[in-house]
């Protein structure tokens, strides 16, 4: 965790957060305040991450069974960054709702803020998504949960894109094996080895017993308590690299394999997989027993630290050396995950600011590329503001500003089944039958069967007299994209079917003679079933220079191409609805 106190500028955004947020109560949403007492921190007088991690917990699961009705078990809980510390008498305040129920589990949304009551300055320290189960009645039967129905806009955003974060938890192990399927090992530096630290000498064994005060309501072991024995003895294993006293910087996500109760013996194990330069990662093991019987996993999870000097800046720490086997192994799969956080944190800070957003694509950033891919569209669409600039035959323009940029909307609805609708759509070398703007499109490789990436070949349009477009084509300019396509069925019922779109770079696709290389910010249609299976669909984008001057006279109110392409694309529709 940083020291660094936010400024009022982020003060004052997430006062609008939260005034936003009144607008509309959820039934689900619990909040608690502690004041942080000696006895909860720890050397530097901050709160120790176990102890908020029982606090993010707890509120979490009163959220949880508030909303279903009946106990609830914490299944998992996402990666959690904790971007800044809370001191001894600073107070600090958690918010927990559902975001969305799925059958029998749902995620819930932790926002976890300080608060310093001399100075009364507000600060964000980290935020979290976790998911839980209800716990099956006395019967033995399945306790099917009500649906989440958002209201505000940000509750609408949470509520599509929990659907997107399900889909990353399910494949989250898939990811680091294919990841180190394809990774090649790091060949080991012989100079560094002889000053390494072995492994072995960080390695910590710890049992606990689990007595009534560390379970919950339901006699079994507190997912906040185990999670706090894990943080300690992996701060201990850290401790032990560095000889200083570490910071806790990411938890990757818990997942519970299976539940403890009272009485049960924990065993926690804890060793330092791998060391960077300015962080080290440390595997950590939860086992529970009884006095005969095997061993069962409960939980295991990757934290990294870091040590900082006087001025809060990060050291450099001591290279390890892994154990034979195994420690080479996790030693490997650290190098695999630290990609995989790095990717996350590039494809997301590209999300953010206003820089260029073609990432490069390869195998291993697929997975975090598609999910901004699909929640970048979805968070478009829920927006508010939406403005009609013009309509023709029941064909509607909307634009939107916001900030520095400007999206449209084209919507209409059509006599075909949303199902169908999407499988044509989905297909998006299709395109070139209806949309006159599309000239050429290329599959270049299909990732999997939700994502494709497409070689695109445009014309390339400049403005002459009063903003009426020609085509550059003519003089021989042709421009060209790279685009990502991730396609989704409906998770739930009202969701709609959506294709996103968005740019991304290839090696081997660099930019060639003859073409301008265009980019799509974010783009890509959702398909809504509605009564007499027909279909709203509505085409979005977020107009970069390239794509803009293609719907600015549209925009302006000097022609109607939108309308044209539109109809074009209904023809299509309908003329391939069987």
């Amino acid at each position: 965790m940083s020291s660094t106190i936010p400024g009022d500028v982020e003060k004052e955004d997430e006062e609008e957060e939260e005034e936003e947020e009144e607008e509309s109560f959820n039934q689900s949403e619990v909040k608690m305040s502690q004041i942080v007492m000696p006895c909860h921190s720890n050397h530097r007088q901050e709160l120790s991450v176990g102890q908020l991690l029982k606090w993010m917990d707890s509120t979490a699961c009163l959220s949880a069974e508030r909303h279903a009705g009946c106990p609830c078990v914490t299944a998992s809980m996402d990666d959690i960054y904790f971007e800044q510390t809370i001191s001894v008498g600073q107070v600090v305040n958690i918010k927990a709702k559902v975001n969305r129920a799925f059958n029998t589990s749902m995620e819930v949304g932790i926002d976890v803020r300080c608060e310093d009551l001399f100075t009364d300055r507000h600060w964000r320290v980290c935020n979290a998504y976790a998911t839980f189960v209800t716990q099956r009645t006395q019967t033995g039967g399945k306790v099917i949960l009500k649906p989440i129905v958002p209201h505000t806009q940000k509750e609408q955003v949470e509520y599509s894109v929990a659907a997107e974060r399900r889909r990353v938890r399910m494949v989250h192990d898939i990811i680091i094996r294919d990841l180190l399927s394809e990774w090649s090992v790091q060949p080991t530096d012989n100079a560094a080895t002889a000053t390494a630290v072995a492994a072995e000498r960080t390695k910590v064994e710890s049992v606990e017993l689990v007595l009534p005060p560390h379970a919950n309501h339901q006699v079994n072991t507190f997912g906040g308590q185990i999670m706090a024995w894990m943080v300690n003895v992996a701060t201990i294993a850290a401790c032990r690299l560095c000889q200083a006293h570490p910071t806790l910087r990411t938890i990757d996500m818990f997942t519970f394999r299976g539940p403890s109760q009272v009485g049960d013996r924990l065993l926690l194990r804890a060793i330092v997989n791998n060391a960077f330069k300015n962080s080290m990662e440390v595997g950590v093991r939860a086992e529970a027993y009884q006095e005969e019987g095997p061993n069962r996993h409960i939980n295991s999870a990757f934290m990294t630290f870091e040590v900082l000097d006087e001025h809060r800046k990060p050291c450099i720490l001591p290279r390890i050396h892994p154990e034979p086997v195994e420690g080479e192994r996790r030693f490997q799969e650290a190098i695999a995950r630290k990609k995989i956080r790095l990717d996350r944190k590039y494809i997301i800070s590209h999300m953010q600011i206003g820089a260029p957003q073609c990432v490069p694509w390869d195998p291993t950033n697929q997975v975090y590329l598609s999910y901004n891919n699909v929640t970048a569209l979805k968070m478009l669409a829920a927006r508010k503001n939406w403005r009609l600039s013009s309509e023709k035959d029941k064909v509607r323009l909307f634009t939107l500003e916001h900030k520095s940029t400007l999206s449209f909307r084209i919507e209409s609805e059509v006599d075909v089944p949303s199902q169908r609708a999407f499988s044509l759509l989905a297909e998006l070398r299709n395109r070139t039958t209806w949309d006159k703007h599309y000239q050429k499109c290329e599959l270049i490789h299909r990732v999997d069967d939700d994502d494709f990436l497409y070689h695109v070949v445009t014309p390339s349009v400049a403005h002459s007299g009063l903003g009426s477009p020609t085509s550059a084509s003519q003089e021989g300019i042709l421009q060209d994209f790279i685009l990502l396509a991730s396609k989704r069925k409906p998770c739930g019922s009202g969701d709609p079917y959506v294709i996103a779109l968005r740019s991304v770079s290839l090696p081997s696709h660099p930019i060639t003679e003859g073409y301008k290389r265009g980019e799509v910010l974010c783009a890509g249609f959702t398909i809504l079933e509605t009564k007499n299976n027909m279909s709203l669909i509505s085409y979005y984008n977020q107009a970069s220079p390239e794509v803009l001057p293609y719907i600015s006279t549209d925009i302006a109110g000097f022609s109607s191409s939108f309308y044209h392409t539109f109809c074009s694309f209904s023809q299509y529709l309908t003329r391939n609805r069987q």
